[in-house]
């Protein structure tokens, strides 16, 4: 038997919880209390099976001869709905009821963006759209950061030459090629991490949107349009049995359904609007990314992949937007004609 305990405490619950339901009991808020958690196996055979048991124990009451005496506990049991542990929170003063729902490691934000995600789907009957309109306010939020992200890196893509000839002025003393360029970023009034900034920004919304499509029993079998019957689960189709024409079934690991194609070629495209870099590594590093990120979305919740999907499509048009607006050229369409001029090339030499 293992098992843990907590003593002298003041406010809260003890449970067992799983990702939809929980089993809970609350004591008395005012008084104080033992809680446990204990968990034992039923035996040795490979059948056996673990029991998990959580009691409370409250405090002792010294009632009076002729007197009487109070006390009051709650037992909870059932579906973790959002708007019910929220209600029991505040209409009967339950410490922290709300993480009886796992919103994680950012909390502060996952909760937030479920609220603004159920509020915009009781406007528009549909937690796909609504990924999509949150997915347009958090641009909206983050756009005076990712403009100066975009213009900074419009700026490097004009000053690309000078960086270049840096790069062969001081190739055989690293030190002056670093000092160079700093001098460089400063009087252009440039930073070289502010391409980061856009993927920084994405990397909490990322987790908590997974976790509001995770852990949130609202969104379990949500539909969003087409093939996609549960924005929790992952895209269905496979592109290795034609998207369903192929009567045989795919193994889980070559589930690459439409939704995260359609993430690598947006996030492809992003990544050709920029030059390529110079060094071999990096340049293979952005090569394959996509295609990486493309199976490894592939087994993710459908809503994520939906998201990010949209994200990169918003962001294509944002950075279009500012590298024009600062004469610089964009490189897509340039690079897209190397790429297939390449793979022509060895075609014709093969």
């Amino acid at each position: 038997t293992r098992g843990r305990s907590w003593k002298d405490n003041s406010g809260g619950f003890v449970g067992i919880t799983d990702k939809y339901w929980a089993t809970a009991i609350i004591p008395d808020q005012e008084r104080r209390f033992e809680g446990r958690l204990t968990s034992a196996q039923t035996g040795t055979a490979p059948g056996a099976t673990r029991i998990y048991q959580a009691d409370m124990l409250g405090e002792e009451q010294m009632i009076a001869p002729g007197a009487t005496g109070t006390s009051t506990t709650r037992f909870f049991a059932g579906a973790k709905e959002v708007a019910a542990i929220d209600g029991y929170q505040e209409k009967l003063g339950i410490k922290r009821f709300d993480r009886l729902i796992d919103w994680g490691w950012f909390y502060f934000i996952t909760k937030p963006m479920f609220q603004a995600m159920n509020w915009i789907f009781h406007l528009v009957g549909n937690f796909g759209l609504a990924i999509l309109i949150i997915t347009i306010l958090i641009k909206i939020v983050f756009l005076p950061l990712a403009n100066k992200s975009y213009a900074s890196m419009a700026k490097m893509k004009a000053v690309q030459p000078e960086m270049l000839a840096i790069r062969e002025r001081h190739a055989d003393d690293k030190l002056k090629q670093q000092q160079a360029m700093m001098e460089l970023y400063k009087k252009e009034k440039i930073n070289p991490l502010a391409g980061c900034w856009p993927v920084l920004i994405q990397i909490p919304v990322f987790f908590a949107l997974y976790k509001v499509l995770f852990v949130t029993i609202e969104m379990r079998h949500a539909p969003f349009y087409g093939w996609i019957r549960d924005l929790a689960a992952p895209d269905p189709t496979s592109l290795f049995n034609l998207f369903g024409l192929l009567p045989f079934t795919v193994p889980e690991f070559l589930h690459i359904g439409v939704w995260p194609i359609l993430m690598g070629i947006t996030m492809f495209v992003q990544m050709k609007m920029n030059p390529e870099p110079p060094d071999p590594v990096q340049k293979a590093v952005f090569t394959w990314m996509p295609l990486f990120f493309t199976f490894l979305l592939a087994s993710f919740p459908a809503g994520l992949v939906i998201y990010w999907t949209w994200n990169n499509l918003l962001s294509v048009i944002q950075q279009g937007y500012i590298m024009k607006k600062h004469g610089t050229k964009i490189e897509l369409w340039d690079n897209l004609k190397g790429l297939f001029a390449k793979k022509a090339d060895a075609g014709g030499k093969g």
